[in-house]
């Protein structure tokens, strides 16, 4: 049975402990504050970024995993659909499975461009649970060559350390991260290069929204032939705004009096045309992403076919880059953990969306003459004839 200390400590609920935490005054560091705008204006109030994450999320934890055993040559031997290690992916802790598991590790890793995967140990030694922790908590101490010292894992006023071995660079914390020019410990996320276009989407939604509360179209001038008082001039605006001001008043009559002229200051519908703009920042972010902008619903995009096809492009250009970077390093650490020689990988053949390159690759090994019978069979996993043809 494990500690409750740790189950509390990975959701934040945890308090001081002497015995495992260091107190001490919490620093905010730039890149914390950078995950947390990018969560709150790119994920959180940005319809196209959210939907380009959860549809790769979603994707990814949708995948079937395997283990696969290599002979000499790297080529599979075997391939292992029960083992202990996808034991552990299928239910890495109390609180998760491995779709929602899988789904918030890939999404950690799109909006910070850093994946944090936390291994506890029961008595024996044995790994137990997988907990993700959140890359705005986690901060990376330098070491004296590429492999970081440790990783501290920061909640409130506490912090945990944990060390990294110096030789083989092995730790309880598996750190996935994406390419970043600039950085030598942390990932780039796709988000940062696209926060012109998120921005740029952002505001033409707020500015349709104001033109909506203010009957479509921007305020006119009221005109008055003498001069008004502060007092007056104040007056006169705050009944403007009360009476007019606001989707529900639009098509109000103006009543005016005395000197008092209105100049109508609309726009043509030219002019009140965002749809466009919208459309030119949604085709950058989801470009940004890999996803075909026909896939989140870009109507206007004619770069592909039809839907199949983008949904084939979007496996293999985006889904399938990401899962050998995610299996690659999950493979490499849990070689380690479990001591096994075993590869952990993610099963191809069980996706739908990629039948038609399972299709092209079967036809051309079925019309290849210089290949017998046995040996096509070995190419498609069955087993050989006793009398080859």
């Amino acid at each position: 049975m494990l500690p409750n200390f740790f189950r509390n400590y990975i959701s934040g609920r945890v308090g001081d402990s002497k015995s495992a935490l260091v107190s001490y005054k919490t620093v905010r560091t730039e890149t914390s504050t950078d995950y947390e705008d990018i969560s709150d204006v790119g994920y959180k109030k940005n319809v196209v970024v959210y939907r380009c994450i959860h549809m790769i999320s979603r994707t990814i934890a949708s995948v079937n995993w395997i283990m696969r055993k290599m002979n000499d040559s790297h080529e599979i031997d075997e391939i292992i659909y029960k083992h202990e290690i996808l034991d552990l992916i299928e239910k890495p802790n109390f609180n998760q499975y491995k779709t929602t598991f899988m789904e918030a590790a890939t999404s950690y890793l799109l909006l910070s461009g850093n994946c944090y995967i936390m291994c506890i140990r029961d008595d024996d030694g044995i790994p137990v649970e997988l907990h993700l922790l959140r890359p705005d908590r986690v901060r990376v101490i330098p070491g004296n060559n590429s492999i970081p010292e440790g990783y501290e894992y920061t909640v409130g006023a506490t912090r945990k350390i944990f060390k990294v071995d110096s030789e083989t660079g092995f730790s309880n914390i598996l750190h996935i991260k994406l390419f970043n020019p600039l950085d030598d410990w942390y990932g780039m996320s796709p988000v940062e290069s696209i926060m012109g276009s998120i921005n740029q989407h952002n505001a033409i939604a707020q500015q349709n929204i104001s033109f909506l509360q203010n009957g479509g179209r921007p305020s006119g001038a009221l005109m008055y032939n003498s001069s008004l008082d502060q007092q007056k001039r104040n007056d006169l605006k705050n009944n403007l705004k009360n009476l007019y001001e606001g989707g529900r008043n639009a098509g109000k009559i103006l009543l005016l009096e005395g000197n008092f002229e209105w100049k109508e200051m609309g726009l043509s519908p030219k002019d009140l045309d965002f749809i466009s703009g919208k459309e030119v920042a949604s085709n950058e972010i989801a470009l940004a992403f890999g996803i075909p902008p026909i896939l989140i619903g870009s109507m206007s995009s004619a770069t592909f076919a039809n839907y199949k096809e983008a949904r084939y492009n979007f496996w293999e250009e985006t889904i399938i880059p990401i899962l050998n970077i995610m299996s690659g390093e999950l493979s490499n650490w849990f070689k380690e953990l479990f001591d096994t020689d075993l590869t952990f990988w993610y099963d191809l053949d069980s996706i739908p969306a990629l039948s038609k390159r399972r299709e092209s690759e079967w036809n051309k090994i079925s019309g290849a003459e210089f290949l017998t019978t046995n040996e096509k069979r070995e190419a498609f996993g069955y087993p050989p004839l006793a009398e080859p043809i």
